[in-house]
């Protein structure tokens, strides 16, 4: 094989073929295709795009790198949930224990942020002692011990989609869409999950600003997974506004353990209930009501068991950052916007997220949210809490926060629109 010829047929618009994808693939993993022809290939890919065949032929390639993970021994179905990203987005944390409540086991493979996105590892760290790495063998330990584990993606799981996201990223070829999906579901299917339901968010504080975009995407995804086997569905979820009431690290981890006590902020209860039911339906489990199990207490219980068993003291207290600024709200009226974006991008700020992949992230960081849109506020009240470790952050996360909410006397959103009737709920795609 010779690597311009690859890069030449896709640029031109051609198919790749089998023996091609695999060879590249594989040659790009171990050293003989360089960085700058990777590039230049997924530049390619980037502008003329891919094929179904190819784009299942390239994520099969990139698992062939790695290890396949195996559940078999487990003595329930398993299931698991993919979220691409927003603000707030602790929904993992009160899912992964609902759903194992409920039958099913759930290995969730999580990742950290990067940007004005959250990370589920990094929340899961702020709890004192939790640990993200864990062996094959300890995973399928935690698995049987609790029904849930949340950790971090082995070395060798799917290699080939390590460095070439890395690539990715500074060749300004991340938006492409069939290297978006094969990234994705390459660790996903090597994971050996048998149903996946994939949280696709839309909007200002998403990846994916389009919902024809984001549509897509799902659509690409669900057709990988059903090709390799896994039964997978794909929700597209609202990302304008932050989901619930917090965003940060210990921040988020407090929300999160709220709503498996029975509580927490509406829309974090909705997307949970929704994802959990897509989950369970995929998982083949019925008569199960997973709205009963955060009522009675059996959720919290696998979060217990889930968090001390990955070496975390579920009753510790959680960190908490040493200095806060309030934000009130300037006039009396009804919140008809708050950017998701904006938000992310201050909690960041603050220090809850990083900008490269080894910088440390402050547990305590983030924004505090004290009214959604819809809700009344009152001049002078608090409107927004910022937590961080070093005030001198404030400054630029304030700018950033400027412009990003709007407040109406007559609370008219000038839209129309009804606030009540608002679900997060886009739109839902299956095979």
């Amino acid at each position: 094989m010779n690597v311009i010829d690859v890069i030449r047929a896709k640029r031109d618009g051609g198919e790749l073929t089998d023996p091609q994808i695999d060879w590249v693939i594989r040659a790009y993993t171990g050293g003989a295709v360089a960085d700058e022809q990777m590039s230049a290939l997924a530049m390619a890919i980037l502008l003329n795009g891919m094929t179904r065949r190819e784009i299942g032929r390239w994520t099969e390639a990139m698992i062939a790198t790695g290890e396949r993970m195996d559940f078999s021994a487990l003595d329930r179905p398993t299931t698991d949930k993919h979220s691409t990203g927003g603000v707030g987005d602790k929904i993992t944390l009160p899912l992964a224990p609902l759903v194992a409540s409920c039958g099913a086991a759930v290995p969730q493979l999580s990742g950290r942020g990067l940007g004005h996105t959250g990370g589920t590892l990094d929340k899961l760290e702020s709890i004192p002692g939790w640990r993200a790495s864990l062996t094959n063998d300890q995973m399928l330990a935690v698995l049987r011990e609790a029904g849930a584990v949340v950790c971090a993606a082995g070395d060798g799981l799917a290699p080939a989609d390590r460095k070439l996201y890395a690539l990715r990223d500074v060749t300004g070829t991340v938006e492409s869409i069939p290297l978006i999906a094969s990234s994705i579901m390459s660790k996903k299917i090597a994971e050996g999950t048998g149903a996946l339901v994939l949280d696709v968010k839309v909007g200002s504080g998403a990846f994916m600003k389009d919902r024809e975009q984001a549509r897509r995407l799902a659509e690409t995804m669900v057709a990988l997974g059903t090709d390799h086997g896994v039964k997978t569905v794909a929700l597209l979820t609202a990302m304008d506004t932050p989901l619930g009431l917090t965003a940060g690290n210990a921040l988020e981890v407090r929300e999160a353990v709220e709503v498996l006590a029975g509580g927490g902020p509406a829309d974090v209860v909705e997307l949970t209930l929704a994802l959990a039911r897509e989950m369970l339906a995929a998982a083949g489990i019925d008569g199960v009501d997973p709205a009963e199990k955060l009522a009675d207490g059996s959720a919290m219980d696998v979060w217990n068991r889930m968090i001390r068993a990955q070496g975390g003291d579920p009753a510790a207290e959680l960190p908490t950052a040493g200095e806060r600024h309030v934000v009130v709200a300037p006039v009396t009226g009804t919140l008809t916007r708050l950017d998701a974006l904006a938000v992310g991008v201050a909690a960041w700020r603050l220090g809850a997220g990083r900008t490269r992949k080894e910088d440390p992230v402050q547990a305590g960081a983030g924004v505090e949210l004290h009214a959604k849109p819809g809700d009344p506020v009152l001049a002078g009240t608090p409107l927004l809490t910022l937590h961080t470790d070093t005030p001198e952050r404030f400054e630029t996360a304030l700018d950033d926060l400027r412009g990003s909410y709007a407040i109406s006397p007559d609370g008219s959103s000038g839209h129309g629109e009804d606030f009540a009737a608002r679900s997060l709920i886009l739109e839902r795609v299956s095979a």
